[in-house]
Protein backbone atom coordinates (compact mmCIF):
# COMPACT_ATOMS: atom_id res chain seq x y z
CA UNK A 1 0.00 0.00 0.00
CA UNK A 2 1.14 3.51 -0.69
CA UNK A 3 2.25 5.58 1.82
CA UNK A 4 0.38 8.71 2.70
CA UNK A 5 1.16 11.65 1.11
CA UNK A 6 1.86 15.00 4.03
CA UNK A 7 3.58 17.45 1.86
CA UNK A 8 3.11 19.65 -1.47
CA UNK A 9 6.31 20.65 -3.25
CA UNK A 10 6.69 24.19 -1.63
CA UNK A 11 7.01 22.59 1.74
CA UNK A 12 9.89 21.29 0.87
CA UNK A 13 11.66 23.11 -1.17
CA UNK A 14 10.89 25.96 2.08
CA UNK A 15 12.17 23.58 4.29
CA UNK A 16 15.51 22.48 2.26
CA UNK A 17 15.93 26.23 2.37
CA UNK A 18 16.41 26.31 5.92
CA UNK A 19 20.34 24.87 5.23
CA UNK A 20 21.10 28.62 3.46
CA UNK A 21 20.70 29.76 6.79
CA UNK A 22 22.46 27.37 8.41
CA UNK A 23 25.25 27.21 6.05
CA UNK A 24 25.70 30.92 5.85
CA UNK A 25 27.10 30.23 9.38
CA UNK A 26 28.60 27.00 9.27
CA UNK A 27 30.49 27.54 5.82
CA UNK A 28 31.39 30.76 6.67
CA UNK A 29 33.13 29.88 10.19
CA UNK A 30 34.52 26.20 9.10
CA UNK A 31 36.00 27.90 5.58
CA UNK A 32 37.70 30.83 6.90
CA UNK A 33 37.61 31.22 10.89
CA UNK A 34 41.03 29.78 10.93
CA UNK A 35 42.62 31.97 7.84
CA UNK A 36 40.43 35.30 9.34
CA UNK A 37 42.25 34.86 12.99
CA UNK A 38 45.81 33.94 11.81
CA UNK A 39 46.29 36.35 9.38
CA UNK A 40 44.17 39.01 9.92
CA UNK A 41 44.11 39.17 13.40
CA UNK A 42 46.80 38.34 14.13
CA UNK A 43 46.37 34.76 16.72
CA UNK A 44 48.48 31.95 16.95
CA UNK A 45 46.63 28.65 14.97
CA UNK A 46 48.05 26.14 18.07
CA UNK A 47 46.43 28.44 20.55
CA UNK A 48 42.77 29.08 18.47
CA UNK A 49 42.93 25.45 18.10
CA UNK A 50 43.25 25.09 21.88
CA UNK A 51 40.21 27.41 22.25
CA UNK A 52 38.22 25.46 19.82
CA UNK A 53 38.76 22.21 21.41
CA UNK A 54 38.02 23.47 25.10
CA UNK A 55 34.46 24.81 23.87
CA UNK A 56 33.88 21.71 22.30
CA UNK A 57 33.88 20.74 25.89
CA UNK A 58 30.26 22.29 26.53
CA UNK A 59 28.45 20.84 23.49
CA UNK A 60 27.71 17.44 24.10
CA UNK A 61 25.70 18.14 27.32
CA UNK A 62 24.04 20.87 25.58
CA UNK A 63 22.91 19.33 22.61
CA UNK A 64 21.02 16.12 24.46
CA UNK A 65 19.49 18.92 26.65
CA UNK A 66 18.05 21.08 23.61
CA UNK A 67 16.83 17.88 21.85
CA UNK A 68 15.16 17.11 25.44
CA UNK A 69 13.42 20.17 25.79
CA UNK A 70 12.38 20.10 22.08
CA UNK A 71 10.68 16.79 22.78
CA UNK A 72 8.85 18.32 25.80
CA UNK A 73 8.09 21.86 24.04
CA UNK A 74 4.59 22.12 23.19
CA UNK A 75 2.96 25.56 21.73
CA UNK A 76 1.03 26.56 19.08
CA UNK A 77 3.79 26.27 16.67
CA UNK A 78 4.65 22.60 17.40
CA UNK A 79 7.63 21.19 19.57
CA UNK A 80 10.73 21.95 17.11
CA UNK A 81 9.98 25.29 15.27
CA UNK A 82 9.75 27.94 17.77
CA UNK A 83 13.54 26.93 18.87
CA UNK A 84 14.77 26.74 14.76
CA UNK A 85 13.37 30.71 14.66
CA UNK A 86 14.37 31.83 17.80
CA UNK A 87 17.79 29.60 18.32
CA UNK A 88 19.11 31.54 14.91
CA UNK A 89 18.96 35.07 16.36
CA UNK A 90 21.81 34.27 18.51
CA UNK A 91 23.33 32.48 15.68
CA UNK A 92 23.60 35.95 13.62
CA UNK A 93 24.59 38.31 16.52
CA UNK A 94 27.78 35.82 17.64
CA UNK A 95 28.33 34.97 13.93
CA UNK A 96 29.01 38.94 13.55
CA UNK A 97 30.91 38.90 16.79
CA UNK A 98 33.26 36.17 16.03
CA UNK A 99 34.23 38.22 13.08
CA UNK A 100 34.44 41.78 14.87
CA UNK A 101 37.26 41.06 17.10
CA UNK A 102 38.62 44.75 18.37
CA UNK A 103 41.82 45.60 17.10
CA UNK A 104 42.55 47.70 19.81
CA UNK A 105 42.10 44.90 22.39
CA UNK A 106 45.22 43.00 24.28
CA UNK A 107 45.70 39.91 22.42
CA UNK A 108 44.55 38.06 25.77
CA UNK A 109 41.21 40.05 25.27
CA UNK A 110 41.26 38.47 21.78
CA UNK A 111 41.16 35.22 22.13
CA UNK A 112 38.73 35.83 25.15
CA UNK A 113 36.34 37.39 23.07
CA UNK A 114 36.75 34.60 20.43
CA UNK A 115 36.12 31.95 22.94
CA UNK A 116 33.16 33.27 24.73
CA UNK A 117 31.28 34.43 21.13
CA UNK A 118 32.31 31.01 19.58
CA UNK A 119 31.44 28.73 22.12
CA UNK A 120 28.25 30.81 22.95
CA UNK A 121 27.15 30.42 18.63
CA UNK A 122 28.12 26.62 18.76
CA UNK A 123 27.35 25.11 22.27
CA UNK A 124 23.52 26.93 22.63
CA UNK A 125 22.22 28.92 19.18
CA UNK A 126 23.73 26.57 16.57
CA UNK A 127 22.60 23.51 18.64
CA UNK A 128 18.64 25.17 19.49
CA UNK A 129 18.42 26.01 15.88
CA UNK A 130 19.90 22.90 14.35
CA UNK A 131 18.73 20.14 16.08
CA UNK A 132 15.48 21.37 15.84
CA UNK A 133 15.66 21.95 11.91
CA UNK A 134 16.88 18.63 11.22
CA UNK A 135 14.24 17.25 14.03
CA UNK A 136 11.19 18.70 11.50
CA UNK A 137 12.18 15.95 8.97
CA UNK A 138 10.54 13.28 11.45
CA UNK A 139 7.36 15.81 12.83
CA UNK A 140 5.91 17.14 9.49
CA UNK A 141 6.12 13.96 7.52
CA UNK A 142 5.86 10.25 8.40
CA UNK A 143 6.03 9.50 4.75
CA UNK A 144 9.81 7.86 4.34
CA UNK A 145 10.04 8.84 0.73
CA UNK A 146 9.16 12.29 1.83
CA UNK A 147 11.74 12.35 4.20
CA UNK A 148 14.66 11.22 1.54
CA UNK A 149 13.46 14.34 -0.71
CA UNK A 150 13.38 16.41 2.58
CA UNK A 151 17.17 15.69 3.08
CA UNK A 152 17.99 16.05 -1.20
CA UNK A 153 16.02 19.66 -1.16
CA UNK A 154 17.84 20.19 2.21
CA UNK A 155 21.28 19.56 1.38
CA UNK A 156 21.09 20.52 -2.39
CA UNK A 157 20.49 24.18 -0.35
CA UNK A 158 23.06 23.69 1.92
CA UNK A 159 25.93 22.62 -0.69
CA UNK A 160 25.09 25.59 -3.07
CA UNK A 161 25.45 28.00 -0.33
CA UNK A 162 28.94 26.40 1.33
CA UNK A 163 29.63 26.64 -2.70
CA UNK A 164 28.65 30.58 -3.17
CA UNK A 165 30.30 31.36 0.29
CA UNK A 166 33.41 29.64 -0.65
CA UNK A 167 33.06 31.22 -4.56
CA UNK A 168 33.05 34.85 -3.36
CA UNK A 169 34.18 35.18 0.01
CA UNK A 170 37.71 35.76 -0.37
CA UNK A 171 36.89 38.17 -3.65
CA UNK A 172 33.86 39.91 -1.50
CA UNK A 173 36.15 40.86 1.64
CA UNK A 174 39.08 42.07 -1.12
CA UNK A 175 36.20 44.43 -2.80
CA UNK A 176 35.33 45.71 0.34
CA UNK A 177 39.01 46.76 1.19
CA UNK A 178 40.46 44.06 2.66
CA UNK A 179 41.29 43.82 6.24
CA UNK A 180 39.23 43.55 9.47
CA UNK A 181 36.63 45.65 8.33
CA UNK A 182 35.46 43.91 5.12
CA UNK A 183 35.60 40.28 7.41
CA UNK A 184 33.02 42.22 10.09
CA UNK A 185 30.73 43.54 7.09
CA UNK A 186 31.32 40.17 5.34
CA UNK A 187 29.81 38.68 8.50
CA UNK A 188 26.55 40.97 8.79
CA UNK A 189 25.66 40.74 5.14
CA UNK A 190 25.46 36.96 5.42
CA UNK A 191 24.00 36.70 9.19
CA UNK A 192 20.88 39.32 7.94
CA UNK A 193 20.36 36.81 4.78
CA UNK A 194 20.57 33.82 7.38
CA UNK A 195 17.61 35.73 9.82
CA UNK A 196 15.57 36.14 6.67
CA UNK A 197 15.95 32.91 4.91
CA UNK A 198 15.45 30.99 8.28
CA UNK A 199 12.05 32.85 9.22
CA UNK A 200 10.93 31.74 5.79
CA UNK A 201 11.90 28.10 6.61
CA UNK A 202 10.17 27.72 9.66
CA UNK A 203 6.72 28.83 8.14
CA UNK A 204 7.13 26.79 5.36
CA UNK A 205 6.07 23.66 7.10
CA UNK A 206 3.80 22.83 9.30
CA UNK A 207 4.31 20.10 12.56
CA UNK A 208 1.74 17.39 12.99
CA UNK A 209 -0.02 16.73 15.62
CA UNK A 210 0.91 14.64 18.29
CA UNK A 211 -1.70 11.96 17.85
CA UNK A 212 -0.68 11.31 14.58
CA UNK A 213 3.20 10.58 15.34
CA UNK A 214 1.61 8.00 17.76
CA UNK A 215 -0.97 6.69 16.10
CA UNK A 216 0.19 2.97 16.32
CA UNK A 217 -1.43 2.76 19.60
CA UNK A 218 1.02 1.06 21.53
CA UNK A 219 1.31 3.35 24.47
CA UNK A 220 4.53 5.20 24.14
CA UNK A 221 5.16 7.08 27.35
CA UNK A 222 7.37 10.54 26.22
CA UNK A 223 7.88 11.15 29.62
CA UNK A 224 11.85 10.96 30.60
CA UNK A 225 14.68 12.85 32.16
CA UNK A 226 17.41 14.42 30.62
CA UNK A 227 19.73 11.31 31.60
CA UNK A 228 17.16 8.93 30.57
CA UNK A 229 17.22 10.44 27.30
CA UNK A 230 20.98 10.08 26.97
CA UNK A 231 20.77 6.52 28.04
CA UNK A 232 18.11 6.09 25.58
CA UNK A 233 20.50 7.27 22.56
CA UNK A 234 23.57 5.35 24.06
CA UNK A 235 21.60 1.84 24.14
CA UNK A 236 21.16 2.63 20.40
CA UNK A 237 23.98 1.32 18.28
CA UNK A 238 22.31 2.98 14.95
CA UNK A 239 22.67 6.28 17.08
CA UNK A 240 26.51 6.05 18.39
CA UNK A 241 26.98 4.96 14.70
CA UNK A 242 25.54 7.75 12.88
CA UNK A 243 27.30 10.53 15.69
CA UNK A 244 30.81 8.54 14.63
CA UNK A 245 30.25 8.95 11.21
CA UNK A 246 28.95 12.76 10.96
CA UNK A 247 31.59 13.80 13.23
CA UNK A 248 34.11 12.26 10.93
CA UNK A 249 32.46 13.42 8.19
CA UNK A 250 32.59 17.15 9.61
CA UNK A 251 36.71 16.70 10.30
CA UNK A 252 36.53 15.13 6.68
CA UNK A 253 35.07 18.51 5.31
CA UNK A 254 37.48 20.87 7.86
CA UNK A 255 40.53 19.33 6.31
CA UNK A 256 38.65 20.21 2.59
CA UNK A 257 38.11 23.48 3.98
CA UNK A 258 41.62 23.88 4.77
CA UNK A 259 42.13 24.06 1.12
CA UNK A 260 42.58 27.71 1.53
CA UNK A 261 46.55 26.97 3.03
CA UNK A 262 46.71 23.93 0.37
CA UNK A 263 46.09 26.41 -2.60
CA UNK A 264 48.03 29.55 -1.52
CA UNK A 265 50.99 27.89 -0.07
CA UNK A 266 51.31 24.76 -2.24
CA UNK A 267 50.24 25.37 -5.37
CA UNK A 268 50.35 28.92 -5.08
CA UNK A 269 47.21 30.17 -5.92
CA UNK A 270 44.69 31.05 -4.16
CA UNK A 271 42.31 31.06 -6.79
CA UNK A 272 42.05 27.85 -7.10
CA UNK A 273 40.38 27.15 -3.89
CA UNK A 274 37.21 28.80 -5.37
CA UNK A 275 37.78 26.02 -8.35
CA UNK A 276 38.31 22.94 -5.96
CA UNK A 277 34.77 23.81 -4.17
CA UNK A 278 33.10 23.72 -7.74
CA UNK A 279 34.59 20.61 -8.03
CA UNK A 280 33.42 19.20 -4.87
CA UNK A 281 29.78 21.17 -4.48
CA UNK A 282 28.67 20.80 -8.25
CA UNK A 283 28.74 16.26 -7.88
CA UNK A 284 27.13 16.20 -4.31
CA UNK A 285 24.13 18.72 -5.82
CA UNK A 286 24.12 16.32 -8.87
CA UNK A 287 23.99 13.19 -6.73
CA UNK A 288 21.09 14.54 -4.36
CA UNK A 289 19.20 15.52 -6.89
CA UNK A 290 18.97 11.89 -8.06
CA UNK A 291 19.58 10.45 -4.41
CA UNK A 292 15.66 9.63 -4.29
CA UNK A 293 15.43 7.67 -7.61
CA UNK A 294 18.38 6.16 -6.76
CA UNK A 295 16.56 4.98 -3.43
CA UNK A 296 13.39 3.65 -5.08
CA UNK A 297 15.17 2.13 -7.49
CA UNK A 298 17.67 -0.33 -4.97
CA UNK A 299 14.35 -0.16 -2.39
CA UNK A 300 16.32 1.06 0.31
CA UNK A 301 19.25 3.41 1.55
CA UNK A 302 21.70 1.22 3.10
CA UNK A 303 22.97 -0.66 0.13
CA UNK A 304 23.03 2.88 -2.01
CA UNK A 305 25.10 4.54 0.88
CA UNK A 306 27.73 1.63 1.31
CA UNK A 307 28.42 1.79 -2.53
CA UNK A 308 28.21 5.54 -2.54
CA UNK A 309 31.05 6.11 0.03
CA UNK A 310 32.97 2.97 -1.75
CA UNK A 311 33.67 5.19 -4.63
CA UNK A 312 34.17 8.27 -2.57
CA UNK A 313 37.04 6.64 -1.09
CA UNK A 314 38.40 5.50 -4.08
CA UNK A 315 37.88 8.69 -5.51
CA UNK A 316 40.26 10.44 -2.62
CA UNK A 317 42.88 7.91 -3.03
CA UNK A 318 42.96 8.70 -6.58
CA UNK A 319 43.26 12.36 -5.75
CA UNK A 320 46.29 11.82 -3.72
CA UNK A 321 47.87 9.57 -6.86
CA UNK A 322 46.98 13.13 -9.37
CA UNK A 323 48.68 15.26 -6.63
CA UNK A 324 51.78 13.80 -6.55
CA UNK A 325 51.73 13.51 -10.20
CA UNK A 326 51.73 16.95 -10.06
CA UNK A 327 48.54 17.74 -12.17
CA UNK A 328 45.92 19.60 -11.13
CA UNK A 329 43.27 18.66 -14.00
CA UNK A 330 43.41 15.31 -12.71
CA UNK A 331 43.22 16.18 -8.86
CA UNK A 332 39.36 18.08 -9.74
CA UNK A 333 38.19 14.77 -11.77
CA UNK A 334 39.01 12.59 -8.93
CA UNK A 335 37.98 15.02 -6.35
CA UNK A 336 34.82 15.08 -7.76
CA UNK A 337 34.17 11.45 -8.17
CA UNK A 338 34.51 11.31 -4.61
CA UNK A 339 32.33 14.25 -4.00
CA UNK A 340 29.51 12.19 -5.93
CA UNK A 341 29.70 9.19 -4.50
CA UNK A 342 29.24 10.47 -0.82
CA UNK A 343 26.20 12.51 -2.11
CA UNK A 344 23.91 10.37 -1.10
CA UNK A 345 24.32 9.68 2.53
CA UNK A 346 24.01 13.50 2.81
CA UNK A 347 20.76 13.45 1.01
CA UNK A 348 19.31 10.47 3.10
CA UNK A 349 21.18 10.96 6.21
CA UNK A 350 17.86 12.56 7.82
CA UNK A 351 15.72 9.77 6.95
CA UNK A 352 18.75 7.02 8.33
CA UNK A 353 18.45 9.57 11.65
CA UNK A 354 14.37 8.83 11.62
CA UNK A 355 15.12 5.11 11.01
CA UNK A 356 16.89 5.17 14.07
CA UNK A 357 14.70 7.25 16.22
CA UNK A 358 11.89 4.60 14.96
CA UNK A 359 14.48 1.80 16.42
CA UNK A 360 14.15 3.03 19.85
CA UNK A 361 10.65 3.37 19.84
CA UNK A 362 10.07 0.25 18.54
CA UNK A 363 12.74 -1.68 21.12
CA UNK A 364 12.26 0.84 24.48
CA UNK A 365 8.85 2.50 23.20
CA UNK A 366 9.81 6.03 23.75
CA UNK A 367 9.51 8.62 21.37
CA UNK A 368 12.75 10.87 21.36
CA UNK A 369 12.61 12.18 17.29
CA UNK A 370 13.65 15.59 18.92
CA UNK A 371 16.59 14.18 20.89
CA UNK A 372 17.60 11.78 18.49
CA UNK A 373 18.61 14.45 16.26
CA UNK A 374 21.31 16.05 18.57
CA UNK A 375 23.71 14.01 16.87
CA UNK A 376 23.23 16.41 14.02
CA UNK A 377 24.22 19.10 16.00
CA UNK A 378 26.58 17.62 17.81
CA UNK A 379 28.45 16.11 14.85
CA UNK A 380 28.10 19.05 13.02
CA UNK A 381 30.39 21.06 16.07
CA UNK A 382 32.10 18.26 17.69
CA UNK A 383 33.70 17.24 14.10
CA UNK A 384 33.77 20.76 12.41
CA UNK A 385 35.25 22.08 15.84
CA UNK A 386 37.42 19.12 15.72
CA UNK A 387 38.68 19.39 12.26
CA UNK A 388 39.58 23.49 12.57
CA UNK A 389 41.54 22.53 16.02
CA UNK A 390 43.67 19.73 14.63
CA UNK A 391 44.27 22.28 11.54
CA UNK A 392 45.45 24.75 14.41
CA UNK A 393 47.32 22.47 16.11
CA UNK A 394 49.16 21.01 12.78
CA UNK A 395 49.93 24.20 11.34
CA UNK A 396 51.39 25.53 14.81
CA UNK A 397 53.42 21.98 15.01
CA UNK A 398 54.70 22.52 11.26
CA UNK A 399 55.85 26.18 12.22
CA UNK A 400 53.40 28.04 10.24
CA UNK A 401 53.27 31.91 10.62
CA UNK A 402 50.79 34.16 9.05
CA UNK A 403 52.38 36.86 8.32
CA UNK A 404 55.23 35.42 5.66
CA UNK A 405 54.26 34.91 2.09
CA UNK A 406 56.49 31.49 2.22
CA UNK A 407 55.90 28.52 4.38
CA UNK A 408 58.74 26.42 5.55
CA UNK A 409 59.30 23.04 3.85
CA UNK A 410 58.03 20.94 7.34
CA UNK A 411 54.58 23.02 6.98
CA UNK A 412 54.38 22.11 3.12
CA UNK A 413 54.80 18.78 4.17
CA UNK A 414 51.74 18.88 6.46
CA UNK A 415 49.39 20.67 4.21
CA UNK A 416 50.02 17.58 1.70
CA UNK A 417 48.90 15.31 4.63
CA UNK A 418 46.26 17.38 5.67
CA UNK A 419 44.59 17.95 2.64
CA UNK A 420 45.26 14.59 0.62
CA UNK A 421 46.07 11.72 3.21
CA UNK A 422 43.56 12.61 6.11
CA UNK A 423 40.41 12.93 3.60
CA UNK A 424 41.29 9.65 2.16
CA UNK A 425 42.04 8.01 5.55
CA UNK A 426 38.54 9.35 7.07
CA UNK A 427 36.66 8.67 4.12
CA UNK A 428 37.82 4.72 4.28
CA UNK A 429 36.99 4.78 7.90
CA UNK A 430 33.31 5.71 7.29
CA UNK A 431 32.87 3.51 4.75
CA UNK A 432 33.36 0.51 7.07
CA UNK A 433 31.22 1.89 9.65
CA UNK A 434 28.16 2.69 6.69
CA UNK A 435 28.42 -1.14 6.15
CA UNK A 436 27.50 -2.10 9.48
CA UNK A 437 24.58 0.75 9.67
CA UNK A 438 21.46 -1.47 8.52
CA UNK A 439 19.15 0.09 10.58
CA UNK A 440 16.33 -0.19 8.16
CA UNK A 441 16.70 -4.41 8.20
CA UNK A 442 16.74 -4.45 11.92
CA UNK A 443 13.80 -2.15 11.87
CA UNK A 444 11.55 -4.56 9.65
CA UNK A 445 13.16 -7.41 11.79
CA UNK A 446 11.85 -6.08 15.12
CA UNK A 447 8.47 -5.31 13.25
CA UNK A 448 7.89 -8.64 11.60
CA UNK A 449 8.45 -10.66 15.29
CA UNK A 450 6.40 -8.15 16.95
CA UNK A 451 8.88 -8.65 19.63
CA UNK A 452 11.27 -6.21 21.22
CA UNK A 453 14.79 -6.83 20.20
CA UNK A 454 16.81 -8.47 23.05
Amino acid sequence: MEEKKYLKWYNKVGYGSGDIAGNVVYAFLSSFVMIYLTNTVGLSAGIVGTLIAVSKLFDGVTDVFFGSMIDKTKSKMGKARPWMLYGYIGCAVTLVAIYAIPANLGQFAQYAWFFIAYTLLNAVFYTANNIAYSALTALVTKNSKERVEMGSYRFIFAFSTALLIQSVTIKFVSVLGGGAAAWRTVAIIYAVIGLIVNTISVFSVKELPEEELNESGDGADEKYSLVEAAKLLFSNKYYIMICVTYILQQVYTAMLNMGIYYMTYVLLNENLYPVFSWAINIPLIIALIITPMLVAKWKGIYKLNVVGYTLGTIGRALVVVAAYLGSVPLMLVFTGIAAFGMGPWQGDMNAVIANCSEYTYLTKHKRVDGTMYSCTSLGVKLGGGLGIAITGWLLEFSGFNGTVATQPASCIRMLYFMYLWLPMIISLIMTLIMSRMNVEKANDDIRNRKLPLK
